[in-house]
C-alpha cells in the first residue's frame, strides 16, 4: 500500500505565516523514510500581506483554491495512506475526505485541545477552526462543499485532550451528537481509546501540536502571549502523555491517515528572519 508524505503548509486558513514555516520545517523534523514520497501542495509563499474577511471567513477565496489544489496533489498521486504534515488544522478535510472515499468503516481520533466545529457566525474568522465541522458536513457552506465522499457523524469522531469549550461549541456538539468529554483534568484512558479502536477498521488521526501544554513544549499558538485567537485556552498534555496516546492508537488500529497540525516555532522563524535581514546571507 503506498503512503505518501502531504507537504501542505496551508498558513491563510489560521492567519500566521508561521504555519508555513513550521510545515516545512517539520519536513525535517519527521524521521527519514524513502518508501513514503514527499508530495508537495505547491501553494503562494507568505507575502506579508493582509487579506480581507469574505462572509465570515479571512482570505476565504485563497483558502478554497489550496483545498482545490491540495485535491490534486492527492488524487494525482493515489495514495493508500496519506501522513499530511501541516499547516493549520485546515489541512485534515482534504485527505480525510479522500481516505473516507477508500475506506468506509474510518473513525477519527481528534487530538486537539479544541473541537475544531466553529462556522463563520460565531465571529472568528479562521477556517481553521471549522474543519471538523465541515467534515461532519454541517461547517461553512463552501467548506463543507468541498466535501466529495460520505461526512462523519457523530460515533465516527474520538476527541483526544479536548478542553474547556466554548457555549457555541459546546451547543454544535450536543446538536450533533458526539459523546465528548472535556479532559481539563484527567485525559481519556487507554482502555476508553481502544474501546473506539476497536469499532472500525481503519483510523484517521488529526494531531494538534496545541494539544501539549504550552507552558513545557513551546512550539505552538499559546506560547506566544501576543496571540489571543477565539479566546480558548491552551492543551494540557506532556510530551510523555502524547507519546503513550499515539502508540495506543498506532499498536492497537490500521491508522491510514495521519495529520500533523498546527506546529508553530515561533523562536525558530524569529531566528530565520533576523539572518534573512543580515547582508552576507543574502550576497
Amino acid at each position: 500500500m503506498k503512503t505518501i508524505r502531504l507537504l501542505y503548509p496551508d498558513y491563510l486558513s489560521g492567519g500566521l505565516e508561521t504555519y508555513y514555516f513550521g510545515a516545512n520545517l517539520l519536513t525535517h523534523i519527521l524521521p527519514e523514510n524513502e518508501n513514503q514520497p514527499l508530495i508537495k501542495v505547491e501553494l503562494t509563499p507568505p507575502d506579508n500581506k493582509e487579506r480581507n474577511i469574505t462572509e465570515g471567513i479571512y482570505a476565504r477565496g485563497e483558502v478554497i483554491e489550496s483545498i482545490h489544489l491540495a485535491r490534486q496533489a492527492v488524487e494525482k498521486a493515489n495514495p493508500g495512506r496519506i501522513i499530511t504534515i501541516g499547516g493549520n488544522c485546515m489541512v485534515s478535510l482534504v485527505p480525510f475526505d479522500y481516505l473516507h472515499g477508500i475506506y468506509e468503516n474510518t473513525g477519527i481520533v481528534w487530538i486537539d485541545a479544541h473541537p475544531d466545529v466553529s462556522s463563520p457566525q460565531n465571529q472568528y474568522p479562521n477556517a481553521h477552526a471549522m474543519v471538523l465541522a465541515s467534515l461532519m458536513g454541517d461547517g461553512d457552506h463552501e467548506l463543507s462543499a468541498q466535501m466529495k465522499n460520505a461526512v462523519f457523524q457523530a460515533d465516527e469522531i474520538l476527541y483526544v485532550g479536548l478542553q474547556e469549550l466554548h457555549d457555541y461549541q459546546e451547543e454544535f456538539l450536543k446538536n450533533k451528537g458526539v459523546d465528548y468529554q472535556v479532559q481539563s483534568e484527567t485525559f481519556l484512558s487507554n482502555d476508553r481509546i481502544k474501546n473506539f479502536l476497536r469499532q472500525f477498521e481503519h483510523i484517521l488521526v488529526h494531531l494538534d501540536i496545541d494539544v501539549l501544554d504550552a507552558n513545557y513544549f513551546h512550539s505552538t499558538y499559546f506560547a506566544n502571549r501576543d496571540l489571543v485567537g477565539d479566546g480558548s485556552g491552551s492543551g494540557k498534555m506532556t510530551m510523555d502523555k502524547l507519546s503513550d496516546v499515539l502508540k495506543c492508537i498506532t499498536e492497537n488500529s490500521d491508522v491510514v491517515g495521519f495529520t500533523i497540525a498546527e506546529y508553530l516555532p515561533f523562536d525558530e522563524y524569529n531566528l530565520h528572519n533576523l539572518f534573512s535581514n543580515i547582508k552576507i546571507f543574502r550576497e
